[in-house]
This record gives C-alpha cells, structure tokens and sequence, in this order.
C-alpha cells in the first residue's frame, strides 16, 4: 500500500477505502458482520498511499476470545491490481464487442449456450427459446446433413478458426446475411471448451449488392449489346472499306492508264501539229515555186513570142532574097538555094515556136492548176492547222485533268486504306473493350457475392 507501519499503526481500516465509500451502509454493514464474526472474501477496492489504486483478492478473518466476542480480524491478501487490469480491460473490450456485434457461444457440439441482446435481436428469439438447441436451428434446412455442414463443425471441434460470410435462417424463416467468425475457446489444459460467434449483420449490404449484381447485369447486357452491334457495324464498315478500296484501286489504276493514253494522244498531237505546220510551210514553199514556174512559163511566152518575130523576119528576108536571086539570074542561083534553106529553117523554126507555144500554153495551164490546187491545199492545211492546234490545247487541258484525276484517284485509293486501316484499328479496340467490359463484369460478379 506504500505506506510504513508507523504510517498506520493505530489509524482505522477506512484509510485504504475511497472516500466516498467510508460513510456508506456497504462499509458499516461490512465491519458489523466481521464484528459477529462472520468471514469475509472478495476482490476487493483499496486506495494506498497518495491515492495510488491497488487491487486485492483477500481474506477477512474475525477471531473470537474464549467468551465468544471477535476480539480482532486476520486479513489476509494478494496484489491482484494488474491481474485486475488485465482483467477489466479484457471485460472492456468483451464489453465493446457485445454492444456492436452479435455474440453467442456453443459447446463443442454446437449446442447453444448463451447469446447477447444484440444476436437474438437479430435472429429475433429470445435466449429460452434458443438455449440448448442445435446451432442448425439458424442454417437452411437444405444444408442440414450436407458434407460441408457437417466439415464445418467438423474444422471447429479441431480448434480451427472459422470466418466467411454465412446465410442464416432467422425466426419465421426470414433470411440473415452475417459476416462471422467461430473461434475455439481452450480452457487451462488446453482442452474445447466452447465455440464463441462474433457476427455482424449485413443483409443491407447482401440485398444492395444483389441489387447492384442485377443492375450490372442488366447494364453489361446493354453494353454487350452495343458492343455487339458495334462490331458487326465496323466489321461490315471495314469490308465496305475493303471493297471500296478494291474499287477505288480499279479506277485509280484506269485513271493512270487514262492519264497515260492521254499523254500518248498529246504528244501524237504535238507531232501532228508540228507535221502540220512542216506541211503548211512546204504548201507555202510549193505553192511559191508553183507560182514562180507560172511567171517563168509568162516569160517563156514573151521569148517564144520573140522567136516567132525572128522567124518571120527571117522568112520576110528569105523571101527578099529569093526575089534578089531571081532577079540576078544565073548568078543568084547560089544564094537563091541558101535563101529557100533559110526559109525552110524559117518554117520550122516557126513549126517549133508553135509547138513550144503549145506547151508553154499547156504547162501554164497545168502551173495555173497547181497554183490553184496548191491555193487550196494551204487553206486546207491551214483549217487543219487551226484544228489541230485547238485540238492540241484540248488534249493537253484534258492530259492535265486526267493526270490531275489520276493523282486524286491514287490520293483517294491512299486515303480509302487509311480509312480501312483505322477501321480495322477500331474493330480491334471494341474486341479490346468487349475484353476489358468482360473482365470488369466478372470483377462485378465477384464484387456483388
């Protein structure tokens, strides 16, 4: 108690009692029944020097003289104070757990012994009605002889733990969820002595989780369904993109064989309009010496002229001289002979001239046709000209717009596979979702039990 025996020799008993015990019936009536010498035992409050709490178990023994009157009292005691301790935080804490958690006890058998205010509450009995019955009372009647029941109580009897979530069966039938654990109990020689239930009632919860099971259910069907439709859109979107691109390919390479027969036409025309103009200058060329060969014909005609004066002055003079020779008589006979010579070459001289002038006549007709048929030619060559350079400037617009479709084709045929390749890229990423919306709803499952 801390104190010396000087401290307390001669000081009443009441100095180790609280003081708000000392003046109370208890205390009074605790020294009156020792003064009839009566024998008192108990775990007992007593406060020792400096109010310091100590904790006894003791022993009060009144001790009579020889006429019978207790004459003095032997206490005799043990410092239990941290055994006590011990003792009341461990009843503190049983304390807490009774008041928030459903507590019952079995025997090893699974016979009820005794169950707190909470546990009945819960199951809704009350402690006769459950005392002594079997724990299957609260368990479904289906599992009553099943292996698992039976390795259940089994597990129990050895000393193992039990904890899971349980279905219990209350009063009337009504269903309990509980979260629980069975804990074996040993006593000093380490033998079962009892099973102690600490449960917790969550039906709540259970009902909302199986509420939220069918809400996932329901919502992952929804989205199963759309996943679904979603994949066949983009697996018919993609062969429509194949397809297409199949297409837009066929064109593309149409288009380039187009664009290249359209540069084969323009280069062929550029050829045609630089033949054309080679034939127009050569027209022009033709039709120039056409009409030189005219004036020479022209001036072929003025010397012909020339030579038919020269060979009638030649066949006047040869007449002269053949009048001279005639009148000279014998003596002119000589130069009459070269006379009539002359005269004869006169005549075919002028024979000549006339047929020269029938040919020089004649080519100048035929210079006049070819002038003419050249004049033509050159118009024509030139309208041909004019259309093939029209035609020329058309099919180079027309070799740029097919060059440009081509390019566009080849660009469509490009942007047609990127299209399919994203396609595919989104296919692939509603099989992933459909994957990870798999995954997340077993996840839910598992989350809902």
């Amino acid at each position: 108690m801390g104190y010396s025996f000087e401290e307390i020799k001669g000081k009443h008993h009441r100095i180790f009692v609280e003081t708000s015990l000392q003046d109370g019936p208890e205390y009074k009536d605790f020294w009156e029944r020792l003064r009839r010498g009566e024998f008192q035992s108990s775990l007992y409050k007593r406060i020792g020097k400096g109010g310091r709490e100590v904790w006894i178990e003791a022993s009060y023994n009144p001790i009579k003289n020889r006429q019978g009157v207790t004459h003095k009292v032997v206490k005799v005691c043990t410092d239990v104070t941290e055994r006590h301790r011990e003792h009341l935080d461990l009843r503190g804490k049983a304390e807490a757990i009774s008041k928030s958690q459903a507590v019952i006890e079995f025997t090893p058998d699974g016979t009820v012994i005794t169950a707190n205010e909470n546990f009945l509450s819960l199951l809704g009995y009350t402690l006769p009605e459950i005392a002594g019955r079997h724990h299957s009372t609260f368990v479904d009647p289906a599992e009553h002889g099943s292996p698992d029941y039976r390795a259940f109580w089994e597990s129990l009897r050895q000393g193992r733990f039990q904890a899971a979530q349980y279905k219990r069966i209350g009063k009337g039938g009504r269903v309990v969820w509980i979260q629980a654990s069975y804990n074996p109990v040993f006593d000093s020689n380490n033998r079962l002595s009892k099973i102690v239930k600490f449960a917790t009632d969550i039906t709540q919860q259970v009902e909302l989780l199986d509420q939220l099971k069918s809400l996932i259910d329901n919502n992952f069907t929804e989205i199963d369904t759309a996943l679904s439709a979603a994949g066949r859109q983009a697996e018919d979107a993609a062969q429509r993109s194949g397809a297409t691109q199949g297409t837009v390919q066929t064109v593309a390479a149409s288009a380039e064989e187009l664009a290249a027969s359209a540069r084969e036409i323009a280069d062929s025309m550029i050829r045609s309009r630089q033949a054309a103009s080679t034939a127009m200058a050569e027209t022009e060329n033709a039709d120039r010496a056409a009409a030189r060969l005219t004036e020479v014909a022209k001036a072929m005609g003025g010397i012909v002229d020339l030579i038919s004066s020269i060979a009638s002055q030649i066949n006047l003079l040869a007449l002269n001289a053949t009048i001279e020779a005639a009148r000279a008589g014998e003596a002119g006979r000589g130069f009459a002979v070269v006379a009539n010579e002359v005269k004869n070459l006169a005549n075919q001289s002028a024979s000549a001239t006339a047929q020269i002038t029938k040919e020089i006549e004649g080519m100048q007709a035929v210079s006049s046709d070819v002038v003419a048929s050249l004049g033509n030619i050159r118009q024509a060559t030139g309208n041909l000209m004019e259309f093939v350079t029209v035609s020329a400037g058309a099919v180079e617009e027309q070799s740029a717009v097919t060059g440009d479709m081509s390019t566009n084709m080849q660009n469509a045929s490009a942007s047609v596979s990127a299209v399919d390749h994203n396609i595919g890229a989104i296919n692939a990423a509603i099989t992933q979702i459909a994957a990870a919306v798999s995954e997340t709803k077993e996840a839910a499952k598992v989350l809902a039990r």
